[in-house]
């Protein structure tokens, strides 16, 4: 099997795993109680603790959640009341969860993007008034990659007294994220880390309210028993992130460049600029995106995002730049990162093209 899944999670990497295994087998302690055993496991979240914080901007504080789903519903919901705005091409963790806001009353602005997949800072300018409590956009689009102007949309935040929210869940590592930012979420299976942890980052001295009640744990704002495995294996992850960002990046653009060439005849979606290039969401007229899936056995791609994979609608984020539902359902996702090597793209390439070929084949008679 070629893995080219990149954007629904990445492989886990050997030394995240090593990291994790003791905590798994051996130091299988409460780490929220006052034992030594306890504190000893204690330690290993907290050395996680401040590396993942290494790739955040400085006067923060990092809590654990489950993933970045959590994490974004504890800033939104979270938040002052007010206001919201965010983008159309946003995760559904925060559209819908805007969106139940909203039916409870909260005022809800969801700005429109161009073809790039990018916002329109004068429209944000427009909407982001004071009365707004809350602007989150995210950083690196899961679908096609976008990097959103974080920078500008905090610093309008900023002027109308609203927090700002950063989903860099894609982005953290890779691309960096602007100090800025009140709130930052991230997940740690985008970045060679396990399943089932993430982290919500906030601005010193920022209050917001708890979404679980319970224990206390996580500075009172998320309750529950932490894995000290998951919390370890994040942050080797995020130390390997740090430690080989211009190997990663380097290896990323030179497969950015390969995959042009061997998929010179379909249509990119979304920008090229402002682009995370390990991203490759691609589209060509009269194919099924997921007959394609189906006949591609021995490749993982996807038709967008794995979070609704299954429902059988046309991406949003593709209907938001503009696409046609058939350009849409003939669209498909290439996510390529640390461990693809060269050769797999070749072949996988060589694979998806034939079949597209065939699919097409009556579509060009």
């Amino acid at each position: 099997m070629i893995y080219l899944d990149y954007q629904a999670t990445t492989p886990l990497a050997p030394e995240a795993f090593d990291v994790m295994v003791p905590l798994l087998r051996d130091q299988f302690a409460n780490p929220h109680s006052a034992h030594r055993a306890g504190r000893a496991v204690a330690a290993h979240v907290e050395v996680a603790r401040e590396e993942i914080g290494r790739l955040l901007p400085e006067g923060g504080r990092l809590l654990f959640t489950s993933g970045a789903t959590e994490a974004l519903n504890i800033a939104i919901q979270g938040a002052p009341p007010g206001g919201i705005v965010t983008i159309a091409t946003e995760h559904a963790a925060v559209l819908d969860t805007a969106l139940a806001l909203g039916r409870t009353g909260r005022a809800v602005t969801v700005l429109p993007v161009d073809a790039d997949g990018l916002v329109d800072l004068d429209a944000a300018a427009r909407a982001i008034v004071p009365g707004v409590a809350l602007v989150t956009a995210m950083l690196v689009n899961n679908e096609v990659g976008s990097i959103q102007p974080v920078a500008a949309l905090a610093d309008l935040a900023y002027r109308a007294g609203a927090l700002f929210l950063c989903d860099a869940v894609q982005g953290y590592g890779r691309v960096p994220i602007p100090a800025q930012c009140d709130m930052v979420a991230i997940s740690a299976h985008k970045i060679y880390g396990p399943k089932g942890v993430g982290a919500l980052w906030l601005r010193d001295g920022l209050a917001i309210a708890p979404l679980i009640h319970g224990g206390g744990q996580e500075g009172g704002l998320r309750s529950g028993t932490l894995s000290p495995a998951l919390c370890a294996g994040f942050g080797a992850a995020a130390r390997l992130m740090r430690e080989r960002a211009e190997m990663d990046a380097a290896h990323v653009e030179s497969l950015w460049a390969l995959a042009h060439d061997l998929f010179a005849g379909w249509t990119l979606n979304g920008g090229v600029e402002a682009r995370y290039h390990g991203n490759l969401n691609l589209r060509r007229d009269g194919i099924d995106g997921a007959r394609l899936l189906s006949e591609c056995r021995n490749v993982a791609f996807s038709l967008g995002s794995a979070c609704a994979s299954g429902s059988g609608r046309p991406s949003h984020v593709l209907r938001a730049l503009g696409l046609l539902d058939r350009q849409a359902r003939g669209s498909i996702r290439i996510g390529f990162g640390r461990y693809t090597t060269s050769a797999e793209l070749e072949d996988a390439a060589g694979i998806i093209n034939d079949a597209s070929a065939a699919q097409t084949a009556p579509f060009m008679s």
